[in-house]
């Protein structure tokens, strides 16, 4: 992946952070992008100790003007994306559908599907500047329909449906889209989701992030695909 330059979304924590280190150690120059600073310059540390590269970007998904300020400073600086990995996600409390309320369901909404769309509307025209471009978004697709996940599923179920658009309006000239589903892992989300669960049972992140670079280095899954990890 030498040459590589990879947007990550949520790469202060969980699987973000585990994939970021994974993509540097195998030469990409990541621009991560989190919102707590502290956790930015972790992992550059982290990336540092490995002879690896990255470009903090400190910021929340739900800015618009400031993602839009990120796009034109990539295209200022690289002029093109290699590799968008969107791992970033807010977990709604779990609640019966009738108790929903309209707060929880705009913040659901607002993290887990706008910002799959304003994410492509930025990146889409660095994206199409590289040869052979990829756009990867995380899946959940067990919560769709499941017991008490009614407005995070709703909200992913939106973006999957979404994505697949996407995937199969540039499955000609590209970027290549697909979806990544993880497994279950001991994530600081999974735990507050699912308090008093046994973690010792749950995949690591750093299991899963090994899984997700090598199937981004094959470069081989399908338009609109879900692979699952």
């Amino acid at each position: 992946m030498k040459y590589c330059i990879a947007l990550i979304t949520g790469a202060t924590r969980g699987l973000g952070y585990a994939v970021s280190l994974a993509l540097a150690r195998r030469g990409a120059h990541l621009i991560a992008l989190g919102r707590t600073t502290g956790g930015l310059e972790e992992l550059d540390d982290e990336i540092q100790s490995t002879d690896g590269s990255a470009t903090l970007a400190p910021l929340d998904l739900k800015d618009d003007p400031g993602l839009e300020r990120l796009g034109a400073a990539i295209h200022e600086r690289w002029g093109r994306l290699d590799l968008l990995l969107h791992c970033a996600a807010e977990a709604a409390p779990l609640s019966p559908a009738e108790h929903i309320t309209a707060n929880d369901l705009d913040k659901a909404i607002a993290a887990d599907f706008r910002v799959v769309q304003r994410l492509i509307r930025v990146t889409h025209p660095l994206l199409r500047a590289a040869p052979r471009a990829q756009a990867v978004f995380l899946d959940d697709p067990k919560t769709e329909g499941a017991r008490f996940h009614g407005a995070y599923g709703a909200a992913k179920a939106a973006a999957r449906s979404l994505v697949r658009s996407y995937a199969a309006e540039q499955a000609r000239l590209g970027p290549r889209v697909w979806l990544a589903a993880p497994p279950p892992m001991a994530t600081a989300i999974r735990a507050r989701a699912h308090p008093g669960e046994d973690r010792s049972r749950l995949t690591s992140c750093e299991e899963v992030a090994g899984r997700l670079a090598a199937k981004i280095v094959a470069a081989d899954a399908a338009p609109g695909e879900t692979v699952t990890l």
